[in-house]
């Protein structure tokens, strides 16, 4: 893994968001999540939609041993529609980390700098799992012109409270 920046904790501002949200098992979820980034990809060129920003894979619920509540998305401002939904991330501090390459890596160091540093996250236990407010992996390297993950850079950003 190639730490490119932080860990660290950053002001961020609300943002416009468009996605799409499916709950899918952990065990294959990277791959739910590239089936609907092409999706979306697909979704933003018939809608002549061009992205404000990076695309990114939220995580709104998290239970490794459940299922996932997952948004692919990008920054942008456009009506959506059933399928391609508007949202937002939400304005807070933020724990922001960017890497290259191996994301468990990266998140057990965002992980254990936020428990060093007594950061807590912006989350509540449910039946459902771990819901988090904001939990996003942001891809700075456009996966539309980079095809090969391992040469993503990848920004980790997690809402604390």
């Amino acid at each position: 893994m190639d730490v490119v920046d932080g860990p660290r904790i950053e002001h961020r501002d609300s943002r416009p968001t468009l996605g799409i949200r499916k709950r899918t098992p952990f065990r294959g979820m990277l791959a739910e999540r590239d089936r609907l980034l092409s999706e979306l990809i697909g979704w933003m060129r018939v809608n002549d939609v061009e992205p404000e920003g990076s695309f990114y894979l939220r995580l709104h619920t998290v239970d490794m041993a459940g299922e996932m509540d997952i948004e692919v998305g990008t920054f942008a401002t456009a009506p959506g529609d059933a399928k391609v939904v508007e949202g937002s991330m939400p304005g807070g501090e933020y724990v922001v980390l960017r890497y290259v390459n191996h994301s468990m890596r990266a998140h057990r160091l965002l992980f254990d700098w936020a428990e060093s540093q007594q950061t807590r996250f912006d989350v509540e236990e449910t039946d459902a799992g771990t819901s988090w407010a904001g939990r996003f992996e942001i891809y700075v390297t456009d996966p539309r012109t980079e095809p090969r993950k391992t040469r993503w850079e990848t920004e980790l950003a997690f809402l604390t409270r």
